[in-house]
């Protein structure tokens, strides 16, 4: 990274200091803002002790959580496809009917 940064975020009141891109740099803190609160949410519904626990089990919760989005995105592209075929076949079906007028 030719123009990197050194950014301070904190999780779980530990203090991490993370080198990104001078362009990543609201992304990596929105990143671990998110991260912090997913694991204190995690911490406060589950009876884990040890942070490596409680990373792993959230790290499976925000993962499950990409997958499904990922899988709805993928549902809803081929929802978009299917209604751009319906569009096509719509636009030759009224240029028949215009060339007939």
């Amino acid at each position: 990274m030719a123009d990197s940064k050194t950014i301070k975020v904190s999780i779980l009141d530990r203090h991490y200091q993370v080198s990104c891109g001078a362009d990543e740099v609201a992304a990596l803190k929105q990143s671990a803002a998110y991260l912090d609160t997913k694991m204190r949410e995690m911490q406060d519904r589950s009876n884990l002790t040890g942070i490596d626990r409680l990373a792993v089990m959230t790290a499976l919760n925000m993962a499950n959580e990409l997958l499904a989005q990922t899988d709805k995105a993928n549902r809803l592209e081929q929802e978009i496809s299917r209604i751009a075929g319906l569009t096509d076949k719509v636009d030759s079906a009224l240029k028949l009917l215009r060339k007939r007028d």
